[in-house]
């Protein structure tokens, strides 16, 4: 147990290879599609997100920087992670933190460099936190992406646990907004064209091995539909009054389940909570935006 503590704490610090990730309007609305914009096709406030023509000006949502590191996606699927061998299906996304620095550019090439900065043992399985920063060309921070991984059946390796991440108290009253939105059966299938192409996310017998009965949608699509009805609510649709959002991915969602968020304004903060309607079950925790008041 002691050289395996020793070996993840090498691992600490890890820095991947920088790489970069080049995108286009297409790029940008396509995304947005992908998360459930417009929920109104009529609302110019909202066909922005889709429409370079726009009369109010073509904008990337928020949200889209957390695909700058998508090729990180290709290094856990190859099921190495840093000197870490695992099995890719017994992976999920536990938690995400967004940091917009500048304003995302609807097009551009983007430099990321991404490197572990923690691993905790949970007991029933390894949590690796990996942080990136991604730049421009001219060398500014856009934004900072930090994800941390759950590696199913990878604990007990005798590393510090790590902090527990208390949620931040819901305010006792009604939430000053909701946001309700089904998603498609085929949801999925249309993120996944936004890089991410895990087969769990598309694949039956794939998703079985990770003890699922049938494929789930991104946890990243699912913090996309939260932070479009942030947007809307409490920014105006207006993307840089968007400063940052967290999320924990606290369950799954099946494609064609309906979204529920609720959301509390906090001064510069609005919480907020997302619940799939039929199950009744709560998959975003934790969470929150830091708006521009």
């Amino acid at each position: 147990m002691a050289e395996n503590n020793l070996d993840v704490a090498r691992i600490i610090g890890h820095a991947f290879d920088p790489f970069t990730f080049e995108y286009t309007e297409r790029d940008v609305a396509l995304y947005a599609l992908a998360v459930g914009a417009p929920a109104n096709a009529l609302d110019q406030a909202e066909l922005r997100f889709v429409y370079e023509l726009s009369s109010l000006g073509f904008k990337a949502l928020p949200t889209f920087a957390v695909l700058y590191p998508t090729r990180m996606i290709d290094t856990i699927l190859s099921g190495k992670l840093g000197g870490i061998e695992f099995n890719p299906m017994m992976l999920v996304h536990g938690e995400q933190y967004l940091e917009v620095k500048s304003a995302i550019p609807t097009s551009a090439i983007i430099t990321c460099r991404p490197h572990i900065s923690q691993i905790y043992d949970k007991g029933s399985g390894m949590l690796v936190v990996t942080d990136a920063p991604c730049y421009d060309e001219s060398g500014t921070e856009i934004a900072f992406n930090q994800s941390s991984m759950f590696i199913r059946g990878l604990g007990g390796f005798g590393g510090e646990r790590g902090p527990s991440g208390t949620a931040e108290a819901i305010p006792d009253r009604a939430p000053d907004a909701v946001q309700r939105e089904k998603t498609t059966d085929n949801q999925a299938l249309l993120y996944r064209l936004c890089g991410d192409r895990n087969p769990l996310h598309a694949d039956p017998q794939m998703a079985a091995v990770g003890n699922f009965d049938r494929p789930i949608l991104h946890g990243l699509c699912t913090f996309g539909f939260a932070g479009r009805a942030v947007l809307k609510h409490f920014c105006d649709n207006d993307p840089a009054r968007c400063k940052s959002i967290k999320v924990r991915f606290a369950k799954h969602v099946f494609p064609g389940e309906t979204l529920v968020t609720e959301m509390w304004r906090e001064g510069s903060r609005v919480l907020f909570r997302t619940t799939t309607a039929e199950r009744g079950e709560i998959v975003l925790s934790h969470a929150s935006v830091e708006i521009d008041a």
